[in-house]
């Protein structure tokens, strides 16, 4: 088989939602009882889940809910690890919780490897990537971001008010991932669109979420089959060349995995830089110590990422059980949100504060067990150098407004609309 063999087809068993397997109703609606009745998709919740998961916590550390066919949400870091760490009852074949479940046998590989993977095969798939995310690979594109972070905020000059979250945050990772992939850097705007559809349209009718996911797939078709005509040095090309197990990836894989990195490489890290933003934003003791001791910023980074944590990922349960005092059924959902978890008292001191020069800080921001993160050196390459070239550039900031803030609902929040007071913006300094 040639490679243009391996990509002719029209990708469509590539979505990572397939239409397949158990369905259920539309979910969205006022929660009465958070913990028989939870639902991530609520406007509370987005605002701020903070009070409902310290709530429950204390009520109900493993809350329940009848919405999406069934699922368990527990906020303690001992029972988020517990479940992260096993994966012999918990299966990774969906990490998005939404009205319908692919079927059992799309384990162990799943539709987004690795992060739908469960063993023996995550580990395989997994290990292609890593060589990409090293430390040393990451350290090679600061400088271009460095240099993009200068470049949007001079786009800012003359502007007493900017949305941090849609002139900033967003096109750091949306230029990084693009030029790790090889795609256009105008086609940013379309990235946007498919993180919405994949991420927040969770409870649209299976049908016209298959629609919105497959204008993902057929943007990823057309860039791999560009690609194989015109190969390059980018991670798009190492995929399509990689051999697992002694042959070339399927076309699934490949397009799966360049969706997923596509993804969660964007939404997670613009999600970070703009609560790290807001935080600063409405919090003038901590700004004003990072900006007069710019050495803290790595320990402060960590903390921000403890305490804003955009990332909760799903498993489904493999068999009907008995879990730590709930009875769980086979295909429940489990809701792992590392959030809830960031913030246990019993794993960390002063666990609903922001410490800024917090010294011991093993946060669960990049996920727990063998689907921890691997791009955490690229997200912390980002988040670091977004704030330095901010904090240099603009000293001194607040919230414009706000209640205009605005936060993504789904399993990745973090700021949409963050409009700040910053002042002109100051001549470029130290590219």
């Amino acid at each position: 088989m040639t490679v243009d063999d391996r990509f002719s087809q029209d990708f469509r068993d590539a979505r990572s939602d397939q239409p397949l397997g158990k369905r259920n109703e539309i979910v969205t609606g006022p929660v009465g009882d958070w913990a028989s009745d939870f639902s991530h998709l609520e406007p509370e919740w987005a605002a701020d889940p903070y009070p409902i998961q310290d709530e429950l916590r204390q009520r109900c550390p493993i809350a329940r809910t009848e919405r999406f066919g069934g699922g368990w949400l527990p906020t303690r870091y001992e029972d988020v690890a517990g479940i992260a760490y096993d994966t012999e009852r918990f299966s990774s074949r969906s990490v998005i919780m939404s009205n319908f479940r692919p079927p059992g046998e799309l384990a162990p590989i799943g539709a987004s490897p690795p992060i739908s993977s469960d063993p023996p095969f995550h580990h395989d798939a997994r290990r292609l990537l890593l060589a990409a995310f090293t430390k040393t690979a990451v350290a090679k594109r600061e400088a271009a971001t460095r240099a993009l972070c200068h470049e949007l905020i001079d786009a800012m000059a003359g502007r007493d008010v900017v949305d941090a979250a849609r002139d900033y945050a967003q096109h750091i990772p949306m230029r990084v991932i693009a030029d790790m992939l090889g795609f256009p850097p105008e086609d940013g705007p379309r990235f946007r669109v498919f993180i919405e559809n994949v991420l927040e349209g969770v409870n649209l009718p299976p049908e016209q979420r298959t629609e919105r996911v497959s204008e993902l797939f057929d943007y990823l078709h057309e860039q791999i089959r560009d690609h194989v005509g015109h190969p390059r040095d980018d991670l798009t090309t190492y995929l399509i060349d990689a051999e697992l197990y002694g042959r070339k990836l399927d076309a699934a894989h490949v397009a799966g995995t360049i969706g997923l990195l596509l993804i969660a490489g964007i939404d997670t890290t613009w999600s970070a830089i703009g609560a790290s933003l807001w935080h600063l934003a409405r919090t003038p003791d901590d700004r004003e110590r990072l900006v007069a001791e710019p050495g803290l910023l790595p320990t402060a980074m960590e903390e921000l990422l403890r305490a804003y944590a955009p990332v909760t990922m799903a498993r489904l349960v493999k068999e009907d059980m008995h879990w730590r005092g709930v009875e769980m059924k086979a295909d429940d959902w489990i809701l792992l949100s590392f959030p809830a978890a960031n913030r246990d008292p019993a794993q960390f001191e002063r666990a609903g504060e922001v410490v800024i020069d917090r010294e011991v800080n093993r946060h669960a921001a990049f996920g727990l067990g063998i689907h921890r993160c691997v791009g955490s050196h690229l997200a912390r390459m980002e988040l670091r150098v977004a704030l330095e070239v901010w904090l240099a550039r603009f000293p001194s900031f607040g919230l414009a407004d706000p209640g205009a803030v605005t936060w993504s609902t789904g399993q990745v929040r973090g700021p949409r609309t963050l409009p700040l007071r910053v002042g002109p913006a100051p001549e470029t300094e130290g590219q």
